[in-house]
C-alpha cells in the first residue's frame, strides 16, 4: 500500500477526523457558555482546560454514532494521528504561563494553538480543509484577541464553534469526494 493510499485509508476509515472536529465544536460551545458567565477570569481559565478532558469521551461517543474507525489497526500510518495530536500538549506550557501572567489573554492563546495543529492533519487524511482552517483559526484568533475586551472574551471561543462546525461540513464534503473517487 503507498503512501497516498494509507492517507486516503485514514481519510475514508476515519472520515477525516470529523468526529474529533465535532468533539471540539461542543467543548468550545462549553468553552463560550463558561466565558459567558460573571466568574473571575483565573475561574474560567480554570473551567476551560477542566472542559478539554471531555474531548476523548465526546470524541467516542461522535465516533460511534458516525461509525468511524480512528483506531487504523492495519494503517501503518494510524499511530502517527496520536503523535500529531500529543505534539500539540507540547505548546501548553506557553498556555500555562499566559494563565498566570496574562489570563485574560489565556483564551485567545489556546484557540491559537487549537488551531494551528490542524495544519498537520492535512496531510494525514489528506483534506485540504486543515490547511485553509489552521492558518485562518491561527491568524484570524489573534485578530480577534487584539481587540477583544474582558468583558467579551465570550467572543472567541463561540469563533472557534463556527470555525469547527465550518471545517466539519469542508471535511465531509471532502469525505464524500474521496468515497466517490474510490
Amino acid at each position: 500500500m503507498t503512501i497516498g493510499e494509507m492517507k486516503n485509508d485514514l481519510s475514508i476509515k476515519g472520515r477525516n477526523g470529523i468526529s474529533f472536529i465535532l468533539s471540539a465544536s461542543v467543548i468550545w460551545l462549553i468553552i463560550t457558555i463558561i466565558f459567558m458567565q460573571s466568574l473571575e477570569i483565573t475561574q474560567k481559565n480554570i473551567g476551560m482546560l477542566f472542559s478539554t478532558g471531555l474531548m476523548f469521551p465526546l470524541s467516542v461517543g461522535i465516533s460511534s454514532v458516525l461509525k468511524t474507525d480512528w483506531k487504523y489497526k492495519n494503517n501503518a500510518l494510524g499511530s502517527l494521528g496520536l503523535y500529531l495530536n500529543l505534539a500539540q500538549i507540547l505548546y501548553f506550557p506557553i498556555l500555562f504561563w499566559s494563565m498566570i501572567k496574562s489570563p485574560q489573554d489565556a483564551i485567545m492563546i489556546f484557540a491559537i494553538i487549537t488551531g494551528a495543529h490542524f495544519f498537520t492533519y492535512g496531510w494525514f487524511y489528506n483534506a485540504k480543509a486543515y490547511y485553509i482552517s489552521a492558518p485562518m483559526i491561527a491568524i484570524g484568533i489573534m485578530f480577534l484577541g487584539l481587540y477583544t475586551t474582558a468583558d467579551n472574551l465570550w467572543m472567541i471561543p463561540l469563533s472557534m464553534v463556527g470555525v469547527l462546525l465550518l471545517l466539519s461540513f469542508a471535511l465531509h464534503l471532502d469525505y464524500r469526494k474521496v468515497v466517490k473517487r474510490i
